[in-house]
C-alpha cells in the first residue's frame, strides 16, 4: 500500500513539543495510509525538552502495539553552521534560532524526496505540518512543490485573535502600542463578547520588534492548505463558525480535531507519595494547585495563596515550585530544599492531614484521580482541555503568554470557569515590582469553585464543565465532530500529495 508521509515541525517549547508529538500519534494510529517524521529542535539549555524527547524515543522502540512517528534531531545552537546573531537572552532569540533551522529542514526534506524519488510507487510527500511560530518554513514547502499546513496547538479563539491583531497591524496600520495598560475593550470576530485590551498578550502591545515577529508568523498563515486546530467543535463552536465562514474569516481551511491531550502523563508516572494521599481523600474534595512548566511565584504571593489556602479550610495539592533566575530570559523553576523557607510559619504543621504541598507534580495523573474537585491553574491551553476531560473546574490565575486571554475566555465566553483573575501578568525580568493578589481574593474564588454541585456547584460552573467533558469525549469517537474532522483532513492530505 503506497503511503503519504507527513513532516511535522513543531517549535522548540515543550507543551507545543508535546501537542505536536500526540496528534502525530494520533493520525499514525487512525490511518494506515500516513508515515509521519518529527523534525525535533532542541533550544540551549532546555532539559525539559531534551528529557522528553529521550523518554518518547525510548517509548517508541518498546512498544510495538501502537504505531509512532519516526524523530529527527535538528542540529542544536552549539551544533548548526548557522548560527543565530542573537543571544540566549535575546527577546527575539526564540525566532531566530527556529530560523536559523532552515538550511537543516530543507536538507532533509531534500533527502526525503530524493529517497521516494528512487523508490517510486512506495510513498508520496504529503507535504510539512507546521507549528503556528514556524510558518516562515512554508517557503521551503513552496521551493519543493509540496504542501504546508499548521498544527495550531491553542484554540480557535486565541487564533482568530492573532489573526485579527494582524491584519489591524498590518492591513489597517494601528499602533498596537495603544493597547498597553489600556481598559478599551475590543470587538475581536471569534469572540461574542468584547476582549478588554488587559488580557491581551503582553508581548504584542508592547514597543519593540517582538510584536511584528510574532504577528507575521500568523500573517504567513494564509499561505498555507489548512490549520489543525487543538479544539474540539462543541467547545468553541462560535469561533469555529466565524473561521469557518467563507469570505468572512482570511484564515485557509479549519480542522478542529482537539482535544489532543499528553498520553505520556499516566498515573504510573505520579509520586506515589501524593497518589497515595489522594486516595485516602474524600471524592471531589481536593483542590489542585499547578501553574504549568514556567509557574512559580515569589514569596510574598506564595503566603498569600497559602493564607488563602488555610482560611478556606479545602483539602489541597499544592505543586509549589522556586522561581528561576530572574533576567531577560525565562528561566525554569527549580525545587526548594524545604517548603518552610518560604510557607509562613507553621502552616504546614496547621494544614496537615487536609493539605499536601510537593514540588512538581504529574499533572494529568493528579487531575485524572477522583479525589480531585478544582484546580487553581494557569490556563495554558493544554491545561484548559486537560481540565475539561477529566471533568475538573478551574480557577483562573494566569502568567504570561495567551494565558490571560484563556483565562478570559474560559470565565466571560464560555462560563466554564471561576475568577482568581484574568488579568494577572508575571514580569520574569523582575523590571517591576510583582502584582500581588490578595488571600482574600483566592479564598473567595476558591470557596466558589469547591462550592457542593447541589448548592448550584460554583455558580453552574461544576455542572457545565461536567456536561463539556461528556462533549470532549464524543468528539473523539467515531461520528464525533473531531473524528470527522480529522478524518477530513487526512483525505485532504493524500489527495493534495505530491
Amino acid at each position: 500500500m503506497e503511503k503519504t508521509e507527513l513532516v511535522f515541525i513543531p517549535s522548540p517549547g515543550l507543551s507545543h513539543l508535546i501537542a505536536t508529538v500526540e496528534m502525530a500519534k494520533l493520525l499514525l494510529n487512525r490511518d494506515h495510509r500516513l508515515s509521519i517524521t518529527v523534525l525535533i529542535m532542541k533550544s540551549p539549555n532546555n532539559t525539559a525538552v531534551a528529557n522528553y524527547t529521550d523518554q518518547i524515543s525510548s517509548n517508541s522502540s518498546n512498544t510495538t502495539s501502537f504505531r509512532r512517528p519516526r524523530f529527527i534531531n535538528l542540529p542544536g545552537e552549539e551544533e548548526t553552521t548557522t548560527p543565530t546573531t542573537t543571544t540566549p537572552s535575546s527577546d527575539t532569540f526564540i525566532f531566530d534560532f527556529i530560523d536559523s533551522q532552515s538550511t537543516h529542514i530543507r536538507k532533509i526534506i531534500s533527502d526525503i524526496i530524493a529517497g521516494k524519488q528512487q523508490q517510486p510507487g512506495t510513498s508520496r510527500l504529503g507535504g510539512l505540518v507546521l507549528d503556528m511560530f514556524c510558518t516562515k518554513f512554508a517557503d521551503i514547502a513552496d521551493e519543493f512543490g509540496i504542501p504546508a499546513y499548521v498544527f495550531f496547538t491553542s484554540g480557535a479563539c486565541s487564533l482568530g485573535f492573532f489573526c485579527h491583531l494582524a491584519s489591524l497591524k498590518f492591513d489597517q496600520g494601528q499602533d498596537l502600542t495603544q493597547y498597553k495598560d489600556s481598559d478599551m475593550e475590543l470587538s475581536v470576530p471569534c469572540f461574542s463578547v468584547p476582549v478588554p485590551a488587559k488580557v491581551f498578550p503582553a508581548t504584542l502591545v508592547k514597543e519593540g520588534p517582538m510584536a511584528d515577529i510574532f504577528l507575521n508568523r500568523f500573517r504567513r498563515l494564509k499561505d498555507t492548505k489548512g490549520i489543525m486546530v487543538n479544539t474540539f467543535y462543541e467547545l468553541e463552536s462560535y469561533a469555529v463558525d466565524f473561521l469557518q465562514s467563507d469570505g468572512k474569516s482570511q484564515t485557509p481551511k479549519i480542522y478542529p480535531i482537539g482535544p489532543i491531550l499528553n498520553s505520556n502523563n499516566s498515573v504510573d508516572d505520579g509520586d506515589d507519595d501524593v497518589s497515595n494521599w489522594l486516595d485516602e481523600q474524600p471524592e471531589k474534595s481536593v483542590v489542585f494547585l499547578c501553574f504549568g512548566t514556567m509557574g512559580s511565584f515569589e514569596e510574598s504571593q506564595v503566603r498569600e495563596l497559602a493564607t488563602a489556602l488555610e482560611k478556606s479550610g479545602a483539602r489541597f495539592l499544592w505543586s509549589l515550585r522556586k522561581p528561576g533566575a530572574k533576567g531577560s530570559k525565562r528561566k525554569s523553576p527549580t525545587e526548594y530544599e524545604s517548603f518552610e523557607e518560604v510557607l509562613p510559619e507553621g502552616f504546614l504543621e496547621r494544614t496537615k492531614g487536609i493539605g499536601k504541598v510537593t514540588g512538581w507534580a504529574a499533572q494529568v495523573a493528579v487531575l485524572s484521580h477522583p479525589a480531585v474537585g478544582g484546580f487553581v491553574s494557569h490556563c495554558g491551553w493544554n491545561s484548559t482541555l486537560e481540565s475539561v476531560w477529566y471533568g475538573v473546574p478551574v480557577a483562573t490565575f494566569p502568567m504570561y503568554a495567551e494565558q490571560q486571554l484563556n483565562a478570559f475566555q474560559l470565565v466571560k465566553e464560555l462560563g466554564i470557569a471561576e475568577e482568581i483573575r484574568i488579568d494577572y501578568k508575571i514580569d520574569f525580568k523582575g523590571d517591576s515590582p510583582p502584582e500581588i493578589v490578595g488571600a482574600a481574593e483566592i479564598e473567595a474564588a476558591i470557596r466558589r469553585l469547591m462550592a457542593a454541585e447541589e448548592e448550584g456547584g460554583g455558580g453552574g460552573v461544576r455542572g457545565k464543565v461536567k456536561e463539556m467533558q461528556s462533549k470532549s469525549r464524543v468528539a473523539l469517537l467515531e461520528g464525533g465532530s473531531s473524528y470527522k474532522a480529522l478524518s477530513l483532513f487526512t483525505e485532504d492530505v493524500i489527495q493534495n500529495a505530491v
